[in-house]
């Protein structure tokens, strides 16, 4: 059997009691940092199970994925997965290669940061649209993704990239404006180290955020619709610190 277990936001101990017994349970655990990190080395993880882990690199994930499925026919193998396992598109590949050789395989979600930016920020999951990751190779499809988003009405979840190193929310306003330096007008919602105790969340205009001090990674990043539920409002003043002036976008 593959085995996707979440890991949850922030740490090891994110883990839940379902995903910790599949752990213990298992021939081979793997951990993979590729599509997302929380604030656990692996060495660290393999302290806190008591048990060797593997660490799976982009290649074991995409061309060697067929490795792990072979394994799966005949042990348990556990796929330790930051956030929600089936977030990412690389596992929901791996996991559809697995069952169509016959291989079951069994997701134990976790915690992940498309829900916990609205518990964060009080901002409602239904007034979300379509998001987009900004790459350190500049693209313009994240800019395309917040201007379709705004006609109609809906908030952007935008993801940072990862590789080389974990982006910050400056430089991904920075490459938004480089497409795009009207966006920077917008208001938006930083988060960082979203999960961890000193979680920082802050809302104003895109041109301020790109030079607040969010501190270290993991950031992410919400672009704001054209218009606020009352409460959402109310939330992002409570939560996020935001400006007065967002209160002329409820509707």
């Amino acid at each position: 059997m593959l085995t996707f277990v979440g890991l949850g936001l922030w740490d090891v101990e994110d883990i839940s009691v379902k995903g910790l017994k599949a752990v213990k349970d298992a021939d081979e655990v793997y951990v993979e940092f590729y599509t997302s990190r929380i604030s656990t080395s692996a060495r660290d993880m393999e302290r806190f199970f008591g048990r060797k882990i593997k660490t799976l690199e982009r290649g074991d994930l995409e061309e060697g994925s067929s490795k792990l499925v072979e394994a799966a026919k005949e042990k348990n193998i556990v796929i330790l997965v930051p956030g929600d396992p089936m977030v990412a598109t690389t596992h929901s590949a791996i996991r559809l290669e697995a069952e169509k050789r016959g291989v079951k395989t069994r997701i134990i979600h976790g915690a992940s940061i498309v829900s916990a930016v609205c518990g964060l920020t009080g901002l409602h999951n239904y007034k979300f649209g379509k998001s987009a990751t900004v790459s350190w190779h500049t693209s313009r499809t994240p800019v395309d993704v917040v201007r379709a988003n705004m006609e109609i009405d809906a908030h952007t979840l935008l993801f940072l990239d990862l590789h080389p190193e974990p982006m910050r929310i400056g430089d991904a306003i920075e490459k938004l404006s480089d497409i795009d330096a009207s966006i920077t007008d917008l208001f938006g919602v930083g988060i960082a180290r979203a999960g961890s105790s000193d979680a920082v969340v802050k809302c104003d205009r895109l041109e301020k955020l790109r030079h607040y001090d969010f501190g270290e990674p993991l950031h992410i990043l919400v672009v704001l619709a054209k218009t606020l539920h009352f409460m959402e409002c109310e939330c992002l003043i409570e939560f996020a610190s935001a400006p007065s002036e967002i209160e002329e976008m409820v509707r």
